[in-house]
């Protein structure tokens, strides 16, 4: 038998004992974390210095730093742009004057829901809008520290032993969470602190505890986990909320300097909050309004909402869109808010035109006096028939020589023909300079024209083709008459026409809104108008983009020089190409979706579709004037069954298409383009045998 050296052999029983040491180290953790399990025995140990804390607020000195700075938040604001986040349970604003149990559960339910809607709306609008969240929320029952759902706890009896809400990791495995997957806590009390009242304000000295207590106990479930995300986590984050005001409460620090004494877990504890925990506490501002409605635009909400995004950054790493991704569109978003909010819109509103204003996330849709709205018409190109336009693209010059001159409301186009091919009809727009987008007519004409050609282009490239869509002809700038002295580096001359962007489109044809008013759109028409425009959609959702403004005025029949009339879907300029862009609202067509999120789901352009043929089948559009009336009428219709039972009088196929759409409206389910194409192109043969349609798209 070898022998073993002296080195060898210390250095062998070193290894065995410093394995000895560490696992006896994490036992010894393991329990200091099981024992440290009292918040109030806790908060005695942090008395004193919690009342140093709270002289100190009282005499205006800083105490803590605060965890945000305000820029950062701004630019985080910036991000939040178009970005809606719903609360559906109202918080009661007389929480805490009266001692009703049921107020004080629909408190904790609100908490609840306020934080899941939180959640979700920051992880589709910066991690997925396509993958499942992957958090959930619950309120923690101080017995036990095991998460119920507050729905659940207050049905088996355990509202008094609730004393926080959280968001956590979903897990199968275990339903009441496990305390290293606490992305972050809610502490709901009366004593939070009024920023409103004072400044500087802090929580009362048992509200700081239990969130210290709270953080502490995060801090120490990460040390002692296995998994990646959240061992090495070192900073947490807990929320304080009342009826009315909330805050935020950043912990931070390193464990290694806590001392493990199991004999004094809340002494040693809080000997490390004083020592060596970096903490931050922001100002305690306004939630909640006075019917219970979160005010997610104000610096309130803002900071809870800023410190979630930094919790799911822990857990779900760098998001897919990042805050200065999101954030770096706020110029061009706040020209076209400034222009929407103080000169509106121009929508077909049932039988007459109303000029309304838009709000961006929350639409609110106002009627404007006429008297209000002053256009610069001497900067907008107004041209007569038979004159002749010249434009300027990157290849050559182009003529086109007027021929009839169309309006929508105080818009106008024209039907044009090419100086070439003088029996040829083309759709002519003619746009407004950027630097003349100061009312709102202009910004129709933006949409209308620039917004237009950047989407026809997109198709264009992506190839997409159909007799269904609208085919980019020409686009460029106009030439106007005299001499032009547009500098040499770019830009425009002192011409009021010069840059005016110039868009030229095919087919033309006559709208949906002039057949209905003439009467001339039978249920054939009704038909082969859903067909088409079905797929011409189909087309474009092969690409990712949606039309997003679907409504009388933007679907055409095309006759001349054609065997069988076909319809064929324009006004793309409200198209939506990326997650980012907004629909157009309009209250008789727009979706039920758009009108609550400001987006579109897969169903949207399809309920709008709905919806123009129940105008077209002439019954009566109700008078709207607010957002809220138009999501009433949509509720009451399709319950009742009043939209399909009067697209069932054109046909029976578009009646089943009705039910169809409804059966998706808001859910994130495809369209079945296909299966209802074949079923429409079938009804267009059985009502008109004799006839080819061509339903190629």
């Amino acid at each position: 038998m070898e022998g073993v050296s002296p080195d060898q052999e210390s250095v062998g029983s070193g290894t065995k004992r410093s394995s000895v040491s560490s696992g006896s180290k994490s036992r010894n953790r393991k329990e200091f974390f099981n024992r440290f399990s009292d918040s109030e025995l806790f908060t005695v140990k942090l008395e004193d210095w919690c009342q140093e804390v709270s002289e100190s607020s009282r005499t205006k000195k800083s105490v803590f730093d605060v965890p945000f700075e305000l820029i950062d938040l701004q630019k985080f604001d910036y991000a939040l742009e178009g970005i809606s986040f719903q609360q559906l349970i109202r918080m009661p604003s007389t929480i805490y004057a009266s001692a009703s149990d049921g107020v004080e559960a629909t408190s904790y339910l609100a908490v609840e829901d306020f934080l899941h809607a939180s959640v979700k709306g920051l992880w589709e609008a910066f991690w997925s809008q396509d993958q499942p969240m992957p958090f959930t929320v619950g309120c923690l029952y101080r017995n036990n520290l095991k998460f119920y759902q507050a729905e659940k706890a207050i049905a088996t009896g355990k509202l008094e032993g609730l004393s926080a809400a959280g968001v956590l990791l979903k897990n199968a495995r275990h339903p009441h969470g496990k305390w290293d997957q606490i992305l972050t806590l809610s502490v709901l009390s009366p004593d939070i602190g009024n920023h409103a009242v004072d400044h500087e304000s802090y929580p009362s000295p048992s509200v700081l505890g239990e969130a210290l207590f709270y953080a502490v106990r995060m801090l120490l479930s990460r040390s002692l986990s296995k998994s990646n995300y959240s061992s090495g986590l070192n900073s947490v984050f807990v929320f304080l909320f009342n009826s009315w005001y909330g805050g935020v409460i950043k912990v931070e620090g390193d464990l290694s300097r806590l001392e493990f004494d199991l004999n004094n877990v809340y002494e040693c504890a809080a000997e490390w909050i004083k020592r060596y925990a970096t903490i931050s506490v922001s100002s305690i501002d306004r939630i909640w309004n006075e019917l219970g409605n979160a005010n997610w635009g104000d610096i309130g909400a803002l900071q809870i909402l800023f410190a979630t995004f930094h919790c799911i950054m822990q857990f779900a790493g760098v998001p897919k869109h990042s805050i200065e991704d999101l954030a770096a569109d706020h110029s061009s978003r706040l020209q076209t808010r400034r222009v929407e909010r103080e000169l509106g819109d121009v929508r077909v509103n049932g039988n007459g035109l109303f000029r309304f204003q838009q709000k961006s996330v929350s639409p609110e849709i106002l009627e404007v006096q006429e008297d209000s709205i002053k256009v610069k018409s001497e900067e907008i190109v107004k041209l007569k028939v038979g004159s002749v336009l010249w434009l300027e693209d990157s290849n050559s010059q182009k003529g086109y020589q007027i021929n009839e001159l169309l309006t929508w409301g105080e818009l106008q186009f024209y039907i044009a023909s090419p100086v070439e091919e003088p029996g040829k009809s083309l759709f002519l727009y003619v746009g407004s300079r950027i630097s003349q987008l100061e009312a709102w007519e202009d910004m129709n004409l933006w949409y209308q024209v620039q917004r237009q050609t950047r989407v026809l282009t997109v198709m264009k490239q992506k190839g997409l083709s159909s007799k269904y869509l609208p085919q980019l002809c020409a686009s460029g700038r106009i030439i106007h008459p005299g001499q032009c002295r547009r500098p040499s580096s770019g830009g425009n001359c002192d011409h009021p026409w010069c840059g005016t962007p110039i868009l030229v489109t095919s087919p033309v044809g006559e709208t949906v809104a002039d057949m209905v008013n003439g009467g001339r759109f039978s249920s054939a028409e009704a038909l082969r108008c859903c067909h088409d425009c079905l797929s011409a959609l189909s087309t474009a959702a092969s690409a990712g983009i949606r039309h997003g403004d679907i409504r009388p005025e933007n679907v055409i029949c095309v006759r001349s020089g054609v065997r069988q009339p076909y319809f064929v879907l324009i006004g793309w300029g409200h198209a939506i190409l990326e997650d980012r862009d907004r629909p157009a609202l309009n209250l008789h067509f727009s979706s039920t979706f758009a009108l609550q999120e400001g987006k579109l789901c897969s169903a949207s352009d399809a309920e709008s579709l709905v919806y123009m043929l129940y105008y077209a089948s002439g019954d009566a559009f109700p008078d709207l004037d607010s957002v809220e009336g138009a999501l009433l009428w949509r509720e009451t219709s399709w319950s009742r069954r009043s939209i399909q039972q009067k697209l069932g009088d054109m046909s029976t196929v578009l009646k089943a298409f009705a039910d169809y759409v409804d059966s998706l409206c808001g859910t994130p389910y495809p369209m079945d383009y296909d299966i209802w194409l074949r079923r429409l192109k079938r009804n267009i043969h059985d009502e008109d045998p004799g006839k080819e349609i061509d339903t190629s798209g």
